[in-house]
């Protein structure tokens, strides 16, 4: 399979589906389903990022993932452990012959009959968000072919969550700005101030009492209170 012709039209659903999703857990749950319907080799896939050293799968088709996902963890070895940007695609495309990851991957065939496995960094030029894995069970393999759509669906899912925390930050921006703006409205009416000495009166709560703007202008908001500055 390859992204021309049927495989186009196959990403663009994708694209329009993870513009309408309802947040990034809704994002990773459609690239998962995706590998396994689009990349041919694939039969099992997952979302796994790496917190303080721990591997964590966010997301996975099915327990073979997860479980494939802890011997990683577990051993401390595997393709999701080391895919960077050096490296954006690592493939092993026989675990029966896998000489850089032999504990795990003995585990892996043994166990869960896995017989290849491609691990696909997830990246834009700022920011890493984690590994797209994808996984064939025993008797298969990856082929170029199957690397060009899972390489393609890999950009997908960057953009797409890249886009989608822009759109979180802005909407978090803007509603911390209404309510620092209905504060300092509360302060203007109680105390009698202007705008300016409103919001100079949230930036000296903040510093006294080392807590963020915003939470204390929640505060004011939700308690209809004045905290004490001394």
């Amino acid at each position: 399979m390859t992204t021309t012709n049927t495989g186009v039209g196959e990403f663009s659903k994708l694209s329009d589906a993870m513009w309408s999703a309802r947040d990034e857990q809704d994002r990773l749950q459609l690239a998962v389903d995706a590998a396994v319907q689009l990349v041919r080799g694939c039969d099992h896939a997952g979302f796994t990022v790496n917190e303080v050293g721990a591997l964590v799968t966010r997301v996975g088709s099915d327990d073979t993932v997860l479980r494939a996902n802890e011997l990683q963890q577990e051993l401390g070895e595997g393709p999701c452990r080391d895919v960077a940007r050096d490296q954006v695609t690592l493939i092993c495309p026989d675990l029966t012959q896998e000489r850089r990851y032999p504990a795990w991957a003995v585990r892996v065939h043994a166990e869960l009959g896995v017989g290849s496995m491609m691990s696909l960094l997830v990246y834009t030029a700022r920011d890493s968000f984690g590994c797209l894995s994808l996984y064939a069970d025993a008797g298969k393999s990856f082929d170029s072919d199957d690397v060009v759509v899972a390489e393609t669906l890999a950009a997908h899912l960057a953009i797409g969550m890249r886009s989608g925390r822009e759109v979180t930050q802005m909407g978090q921006a803007l509603d911390s700005r209404l309510t620092i703006g209905r504060a300092e409205g509360i302060l203007m009416e109680r105390l009698q101030m202007s705008a300016e000495q409103a919001f100079d009166y949230l930036r000296r709560v903040s510093s006294h009492t080392n807590r963020k703007l915003a939470v204390i202008a929640d505060e004011i908001v939700s308690t209809r209170r004045l905290p004490d500055i001394g």
